[in-house]
């Protein structure tokens, strides 16, 4: 054994808590900590030839990069829409690291059982019934893969054609139509070889992101054939819901799939007041759910259900004599892109656990109570405007005067150089905006006003 390697071993247990004693330091600081760190050229070191050891590792860390990292696991970073880690999450993860399982195959641990217990309890939250079947995926980009390639073979079957042995080519061109859809859409249909060009984007209602039904209901009839429906279940801006009810109704009169991206907005589903937004969720084909961001897990997790699992395991099958036989149950790896993986499930069930439906209801609620007080402030202040009602946990806002894409441009720079915010630029209804996302355990009222103070002084 390399003499680094067996000195690491023998001091195992100081090296762990070494590094617990780190990580308990920096989360102790995330309060105060930057919630950016815009990045500066750095010229990368030379591959290391003997090494220095974990310590050695440890020490170089915390003086080369991690003052460079930012806080976005603490509670005022409102930019992408990052949870963050409960405690009982950031635990799980440490021991998915220390058993480091492949829950891909089910041949020589019980954690695929742990992960199918993780979907079940999810899709219960989700109010996702019995026919729905689901996978973890690394985040909501690769659900939107997973959906629409199920998607894109359910099309082959109504064509009477096998997309997954013939390809892409035998199934012709595809209409995929949407109000609000999220970037990702277009990349996983070039992606699948659908094409970006299939998106075909249709109207919303005046000064909403949700898509108008009846004009949904006009590119329906104008198609010679079935199509997919990508349905929103929170946008990006605004967290707007399209009609699901409405949308699911349509299915009775035309041949389509649906697709719901529920990323973060199906998180309302845990509370009463904002339940009635996710109402015939469970009328959907596909569905996407991001668990590091509303369910405050650690990068990477997702979710993706489908209630047609027979096509799903058509696509992603993955035959080979080391593998086994495909039984009643397949195995995660027939299920999704990927052979082998993290066992993504055990941050997300520790959480469940420790804290039930309550726990993860008071965050939910919590969040948007704290968006609704930012949005209230920016409201009242000559120097902002609000651009659309805050629905649930994001706040779209602009300069109430000289909003130009460059003004949102200095403001995104100067709000991340001051470093007690992170906020991302956006466009809303054709104006360059900023957002900014509510989605951490940690965040108080007292970071609501320390973020609205910045955001006065910076603006």
């Amino acid at each position: 054994m390399h003499p680094r390697l067996a000195e690491d071993l023998n001091s195992l247990p100081d090296l762990l808590d070494a590094a617990r004693k780190h990580a308990g330091e920096t989360l102790a600081g995330l309060p105060e900590r930057a919630a950016a760190v815009p990045p500066a050229g750095r010229v990368p070191a030379p591959l290391p030839l003997e090494g220095s050891g974990a310590r050695g590792a440890l020490e170089e860390f915390a003086q080369r990069w991690e003052p460079t990292f930012a806080g976005s696991a603490g509670p005022r970073y409102l930019g992408f829409v990052t949870g963050g880690a409960t405690p009982a999450a950031l635990a799980g993860d440490w021991l998915t690291a220390t058993h480091d399982q492949n829950p891909a195959s089910g041949m020589d641990s019980s954690a695929q059982d742990l992960e199918r217990e993780t979907v079940g309890w999810l899709a219960e939250l989700f109010g996702l019934g019995a026919e729905f079947s689901g996978a973890f995926v690394t985040g909501a980009t690769m659900s939107t893969v997973t959906g629409l390639a199920i998607a894109r073979e359910w099309l082959g079957e109504r064509a009477g054609v096998t997309v997954s042995r013939d390809g892409a080519a035998a199934l012709g061109p595809v209409t995929v139509l949407s109000g609000s859809p999220h970037s990702s859409v277009s990349k996983a249909l070039s992606f699948l070889g659908m094409g970006r060009s299939a998106l075909r984007t249709v109207p919303v209602l005046p000064g909403r992101e949700a898509v108008d039904v009846a004009k949904l209901e006009e590119a329906l009839a104008a198609l010679d054939g079935p199509a997919i429906v990508v349905a929103n279940a929170g946008t990006v801006n605004t967290v707007d819901f399209d009609d699901l009810r409405a949308i699911a109704a349509l299915k009775r009169r035309y041949d389509f799939w649906l697709h719901v991206d529920a990323a973060f907005g199906g998180f309302a589903a845990l509370a009463p007041e904002h339940a009635a937004l996710t109402a015939d969720l469970d009328q959907a084909d596909s569905v996407v759910v991001d668990l590091h961001k509303w369910l405050n897990v650690p990068y990477d997790s997702a979710v993706q259900f489908t209630r047609r699992r027979d096509l799903q395991l058509r696509v992603f099958s993955n035959n080979a004599a080391y593998l086994g036989e495909i039984g009643d149950t397949p195995d995660f790896l027939h299920l999704t892109p990927e052979n082998s993986r993290r066992l993504r499930a055990l941050p997300a069930w520790f959480s469940l656990v420790a804290y039930g439906r309550d726990g993860h209801r008071e965050i939910v609620e919590r969040c948007v109570a704290l968006a609704r007080d930012l949005g209230a402030r920016l409201d009242a202040s000559p120097r902002w405007r609000l651009l659309a009602p805050v629905r649930l946990n994001v706040v779209c806002f602009s300069p109430a005067s000289d909003a130009t894409q460059e003004r949102i441009d200095a403001l995104v720079r100067a709000i991340a150089e001051d470093g007690t915010t992170f906020l991302t630029p956006t466009v809303y209804d054709g104006r360059p905006a900023l957002r900014a996302a509510f989605s951490n355990w940690r965040t108080t009222a007292a970071d609501v006003e320390r973020v609205f103070a910045a955001l006065e002084r910076l603006g």
